[in-house]
Protein backbone atom coordinates (compact mmCIF):
# COMPACT_ATOMS: atom_id res chain seq x y z
CA UNK A 1 0.00 0.00 0.00
CA UNK A 2 2.81 2.39 0.82
CA UNK A 3 4.48 1.70 -2.54
CA UNK A 4 1.19 2.30 -4.38
CA UNK A 5 0.44 5.38 -2.23
CA UNK A 6 -3.11 4.12 -1.88
CA UNK A 7 -4.90 1.73 0.43
CA UNK A 8 -7.42 1.17 3.15
CA UNK A 9 -6.97 -0.52 6.51
CA UNK A 10 -10.20 -1.67 8.12
CA UNK A 11 -10.20 -2.85 11.72
CA UNK A 12 -13.01 -4.40 13.74
CA UNK A 13 -13.65 -2.86 17.13
CA UNK A 14 -16.79 -3.34 19.22
CA UNK A 15 -19.38 -1.50 21.26
CA UNK A 16 -17.45 -3.05 24.15
CA UNK A 17 -14.73 -0.49 23.40
CA UNK A 18 -17.10 2.20 24.70
CA UNK A 19 -19.46 0.36 27.03
CA UNK A 20 -18.11 -2.83 28.64
CA UNK A 21 -21.01 -5.27 28.36
CA UNK A 22 -19.38 -8.41 29.64
CA UNK A 23 -17.45 -9.57 32.65
CA UNK A 24 -14.39 -9.99 30.44
CA UNK A 25 -12.45 -6.74 30.87
CA UNK A 26 -9.60 -7.91 28.65
CA UNK A 27 -11.96 -8.05 25.64
CA UNK A 28 -13.30 -4.54 26.27
CA UNK A 29 -9.78 -3.21 26.79
CA UNK A 30 -8.53 -4.91 23.64
CA UNK A 31 -11.36 -3.45 21.55
CA UNK A 32 -10.71 0.02 22.98
CA UNK A 33 -7.09 -0.45 21.94
CA UNK A 34 -8.20 -1.41 18.41
CA UNK A 35 -10.15 1.85 18.14
CA UNK A 36 -7.19 3.87 19.42
CA UNK A 37 -4.73 2.00 17.17
CA UNK A 38 -6.97 2.76 14.20
CA UNK A 39 -6.61 6.47 14.90
CA UNK A 40 -2.85 6.08 15.26
CA UNK A 41 -2.67 4.23 11.94
CA UNK A 42 -4.72 6.94 10.25
CA UNK A 43 -2.34 9.62 11.48
CA UNK A 44 0.81 7.62 10.77
CA UNK A 45 -0.12 6.63 7.21
CA UNK A 46 -2.06 9.73 6.13
CA UNK A 47 0.89 11.12 4.19
CA UNK A 48 1.23 7.79 2.37
CA UNK A 49 -2.29 7.91 0.92
CA UNK A 50 -3.48 5.11 3.20
CA UNK A 51 -6.70 5.47 5.16
CA UNK A 52 -7.47 3.58 8.37
CA UNK A 53 -10.93 3.16 9.87
CA UNK A 54 -12.79 0.70 12.06
CA UNK A 55 -16.26 -0.71 12.54
CA UNK A 56 -17.74 -1.20 16.01
CA UNK A 57 -20.58 -3.70 15.79
CA UNK A 58 -23.20 -3.89 18.49
CA UNK A 59 -25.53 -6.86 18.91
CA UNK A 60 -25.41 -8.77 15.62
CA UNK A 61 -27.30 -11.97 14.81
CA UNK A 62 -24.66 -14.70 15.03
CA UNK A 63 -24.46 -18.23 16.43
CA UNK A 64 -22.95 -16.69 19.59
CA UNK A 65 -25.82 -14.26 20.15
CA UNK A 66 -28.33 -17.01 19.30
CA UNK A 67 -27.01 -18.95 22.29
CA UNK A 68 -27.43 -15.99 24.67
CA UNK A 69 -29.76 -16.20 27.60
CA UNK A 70 -33.07 -15.01 26.13
CA UNK A 71 -33.90 -12.83 29.14
CA UNK A 72 -30.53 -11.08 28.83
CA UNK A 73 -31.05 -10.69 25.10
CA UNK A 74 -34.50 -9.14 25.56
CA UNK A 75 -33.03 -6.75 28.12
CA UNK A 76 -30.28 -5.77 25.67
CA UNK A 77 -32.84 -5.13 22.93
CA UNK A 78 -34.52 -2.55 25.18
CA UNK A 79 -31.29 -0.54 24.98
CA UNK A 80 -31.27 -0.49 21.17
CA UNK A 81 -33.40 2.31 19.71
CA UNK A 82 -34.10 0.27 16.55
CA UNK A 83 -35.32 -2.54 18.86
CA UNK A 84 -33.65 -5.29 16.87
CA UNK A 85 -30.31 -6.94 16.41
CA UNK A 86 -28.20 -6.20 13.39
CA UNK A 87 -27.38 -8.64 10.63
CA UNK A 88 -24.00 -9.59 9.22
CA UNK A 89 -25.04 -7.73 6.08
CA UNK A 90 -25.22 -4.48 8.09
CA UNK A 91 -21.58 -4.85 9.09
CA UNK A 92 -20.62 -5.88 5.55
CA UNK A 93 -22.28 -2.76 4.12
CA UNK A 94 -20.28 -0.51 6.44
CA UNK A 95 -17.09 -2.37 5.50
CA UNK A 96 -17.81 -2.05 1.78
CA UNK A 97 -18.44 1.67 2.15
CA UNK A 98 -15.28 2.32 4.16
CA UNK A 99 -13.20 0.33 1.67
CA UNK A 100 -14.68 2.18 -1.31
CA UNK A 101 -13.38 5.27 -3.05
CA UNK A 102 -16.59 7.02 -1.94
CA UNK A 103 -15.07 7.08 1.55
CA UNK A 104 -11.83 8.57 0.22
CA UNK A 105 -11.88 11.46 2.69
CA UNK A 106 -12.75 9.36 5.74
CA UNK A 107 -9.89 8.24 7.93
CA UNK A 108 -9.36 7.69 11.64
CA UNK A 109 -13.01 7.07 12.40
CA UNK A 110 -14.91 4.24 14.02
CA UNK A 111 -18.36 3.63 12.55
CA UNK A 112 -20.84 2.18 15.00
CA UNK A 113 -23.11 -0.47 13.50
CA UNK A 114 -25.31 -0.80 16.53
CA UNK A 115 -28.90 0.24 15.85
CA UNK A 116 -28.33 3.32 18.03
CA UNK A 117 -27.15 1.40 21.12
CA UNK A 118 -24.27 3.82 21.74
CA UNK A 119 -26.74 6.69 22.21
CA UNK A 120 -28.38 5.07 25.20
Amino acid sequence: MVARKHGCILNISSMNAYIPLTKIPAYSGAKAAVSNFTQWLATHFAGSGIRANAIAPGFIETPMTASMNQDALQEALKSIPLRRMGKAEDVAAAAAFLASDEAGYITGTVINVDGGFFMR
